[in-house]
């Protein structure tokens, strides 16, 4: 099941229903299986619950380094990067993005590429980077239509493409016309 129902055109971030979300996490109760730590803390992370999310968000980074593969890690430290990005520390997370990006786009990760992009992308839109958001979700949506991603991943690309054209400075002519 999946809880994100859309994304917000303007802040590019998940939609989803807070009740659904809560029920979730007392599902999961504490479980510290790589899996459920890592689901655990994107829950938080839209709740807005973010210290606890950060907290398990390292957590999670740790288990992946001892017990998982590399691509576990990749995927945990993208979601640790996340909750730095949604408590306003961009230049941490967009570190620890590109070096994912990097290490994925060594491996061939094609799949943990796209999903470092998506999330760099985000930040610097929150950061006011459009010129650095828009070339990260251009390069999204090519790696998505080459892995022939489902439609609702091409389209989410698609709309973060079109957002950030629309908060990307005008010509200074447009400006003056205006």
């Amino acid at each position: 099941m999946s809880y994100i129902h859309g994304y917000d055109p303007e802040t590019l971030r998940e939609v989803v229903d807070p009740a659904e979300c809560r029920y979730r996490l007392g599902e999961i109760g504490p479980q510290r299986s790589l899996p459920a730590l890592l689901e655990r803390v994107w829950l938080l992370k839209v709740l807005g619950e973010l210290d606890e999310a950060l907290t398990i968000s390292e957590q999670a980074v740790r288990v992946a380094r001892m017990a998982g593969t590399r691509k576990d890690l990749l995927r945990a430290r993208v979601l640790h990067a996340t909750v730095q990005q949604y408590r306003g520390a961009f230049a941490a997370a967009d570190q620890e993005l590109s070096t994912c990006i990097e290490e994925s786009d060594g491996q061939e990760w094609t799949s943990i590429t796209a999903f470092a992009l998506q999330h760099r992308g985000k930040t610097r839109y929150d950061a006011g980077d459009y010129e650095g958001a828009r070339r990260d979700f251009k390069r999204l949506l090519s790696l998505r239509q080459e892995m022939n991603a489902p439609d609702d991943q091409i389209e989410a690309a698609m709309a973060a493409v079109e957002a950030v054209e629309r908060r990307r400075p005008r010509s200074s002519a447009a400006v003056v016309a205006g």
